[in-house]
């Protein structure tokens, strides 16, 4: 798409539908702890996700095209903390139609931990590290090493609430997730930035780099999970 800038990319990919989704849950009388939840989702997607982001990007992990970005905070582009926002809200408010369309869950006080999906994510963290060490691979451990001790809190933390609820933090998780797998696809062939080829394996999901197809995927879940646990903490407060 020519003429693309980080900021247009917002305007055309990520708005209009946060824009339809929201005039849907204003629609059907959404509760006061939905946007709560939402709005301390978005503090903690941002506090956790800018420090990360820097890192990789000193380290060259990725780069800007040429005039695409209009401001930097630090070394992170403004547009790119927007981005932390809109793809909370966007997610976050798609994760709101499932749990209603599924059935709104109360909490599961029979089953609250979850060890073995608290050690599986922690296995998952532990190979992230791991792959620290190689440049090719050393994107894809990032990644892995950053999001997975979250999703092990979470599954220790409330997994039977969250197995409970899985048909709709799967369909809350899939459908933006190949969304934003198609906006990223359109992006990078648009050169708005670039995917260093020195810190990554070189292999690719329909066309996206498995590193930033896993990217989507793990913040995704720890938006959709971290909503459905914030409804647990709520649910148990009553």
């Amino acid at each position: 798409m020519a003429g693309l800038t980080y900021l247009s990319f917002h305007g055309v990919f990520l708005l209009p539908p946060i824009l339809l989704l929201s005039a849907a849950a204003v629609r059907s009388s959404p509760r006061r702890r939905d946007a709560v939840g939402l709005g301390l989702l978005v503090a903690m997607a941002v506090a956790y996700t800018a420090p990360w982001d820097a890192h990789l990007i000193r380290r060259g992990v990725w780069r800007y095209g040429a005039g695409v970005v209009a401001y930097r905070i630090g070394d992170v582009p403004a547009e790119e903390y927007l981005f932390f926002v809109l793809q909370t809200v966007l997610t976050g408010l798609w994760f709101y139609r499932c749990d209603a369309a599924f059935g709104r869950r109360s909490a599961d006080r029979r089953s609250v931990a979850n060890p073995v999906g608290a050690v599986g994510w922690l296995l998952v963290a532990a190979v992230g590290v791991g792959l620290l060490g190689r440049p090719s691979t050393f994107y894809l451990g990032a990644t892995l090493a950053w999001a997975a001790p979250v999703l092990a809190f979470q599954w220790g933390y409330g997994g039977g609430h969250l197995w409970a609820a899985r048909r709709a933090w799967a369909t809350a998780v899939a459908v933006p997730t190949g969304y934003l797998w198609f906006a990223d696809g359109v992006a990078l062939d648009a050169g708005l930035w670039h995917i260093s080829p020195t810190h990554t394996t070189g292999l690719s999901a329909a066309g996206l780099p498995v590193e930033e197809a896993v990217f989507f995927l793990l913040t995704n879940l720890l938006v959709v999970q971290g909503l459905l646990l914030f409804d647990r903490v709520v649910d148990g407060w009553a």
